[in-house]
């Protein structure tokens, strides 16, 4: 939600490759910090990884707090590509109240349940599944947990690519047609997962289809978002559709390991998000046509 707001208010231009770039940042740490920490963890215990991640953030907050201004008006500069003067952010009000607002102007649109819904599937083959449970899922295939971290940095690798060449995408194509192949090859490549053998050529399969589009589809939600809702409440919508990715990786990382543990695999809660992928892919072509003035809106 914070890059959202940044990419509205920095960047007229290209802000879908902007936004690409800022969540490809999280494959850039999946690589760095992944198989450190999962080696730290072998030989010295979870605590210590733990200590790790505290400092890294630590260290980022005098970065933020010197060098980050608050507006492109504060170094008397305009938005990238603004050809105009743009007003300043309206004056701030009680957060608990904007946000609930724009919750009430959202919801009355069938765009946003259904970029909720998305958004849902997207926690829930994500963090709530692949983050939270393959490295577990390797080790019950007998892959050791440093390799099954180093196979998730792997995938960080293809995601920088994916996510970065989303963003450009979503400057210049159909956003709802995006997404519809980014959750149908995420979808394929979980429903192939179980069936990899988890061979070195099997794992190294689903890590580049998986992995290009790990975080693909926030660039097109943030500019369906966007254009649907207008600049000034996308950042705050954005906000809610992203509690919709949160729930679903919440109750996801749940119910994997529920049915891991009652199962004794994971193949059932696998094949089950490899599905959600493929309904919410037919879900995001109807953003925008059920509502008047809606497909005008999302039209790219």
């Amino acid at each position: 939600m914070l890059g959202a707001t940044i990419v509205n208010r920095w960047f007229a231009k290209d802000q879908g490759l902007v936004m690409g770039i800022i969540t490809a940042s999280t494959a850039t740490g999946q690589l760095v910090f992944l198989p450190l920490l999962a080696a730290v963890i072998a030989s010295e215990g979870w605590r210590a990884a733990v200590w790790i991640t505290a400092i890294a953030v630590a260290v980022m907050i005098p970065v933020v707090a010197l060098l980050l201004p608050e507006n492109p008006a504060d170094l008397d500069l305009r938005p990238y590509g603004a050809t105009a003067d743009v007003p300043p952010p309206p004056p701030r009000a009680n957060p608990i109240v904007v946000a609930f607002a724009a919750l009430g102007r959202a919801s009355k649109s069938g765009g946003f349940w259904l970029l909720f819904a998305s958004f849902f599937v997207c926690g829930a083959s994500t963090n709530g599944l692949i983050g939270t449970h393959l490295i577990s899922y390797c080790i019950d295939h007998g892959i050791p947990e440093v390799q099954g971290a180093s196979l998730l940095a792997a995938m960080g690798i293809f995601d920088l690519v994916g996510t970065t060449a989303s963003g450009w995408l979503s400057d210049r194509y159909d956003s709802r047609w995006l997404l519809f192949w980014y959750y149908g090859l995420r979808g394929l490549s979980l429903l192939y997962l179980p069936y990899s053998g988890f061979s070195l050529y099997g794992l190294s399969l689903f890590a580049v289809f998986y992995g290009l589009d790990w975080i693909a589809t926030v660039p097109p939600t943030l500019r369906l978002t966007t254009q649907i809702f207008g600049k000034q409440d996308a950042p705050i919508v954005f906000g809610w559709i992203f509690a919709g990715h949160q729930l679903g990786a919440g109750l996801t990382a749940f119910e994997a390991g529920a049915l891991r543990s009652l199962l004794g695999d994971y193949v059932t809660p696998v094949l089950i998000s490899g599905t959600l992928c493929i309904v919410a892919a037919l879900l995001v072509l109807r953003i925008g046509r059920g509502r008047a003035g809606e497909p005008a809106a999302v039209a790219a």
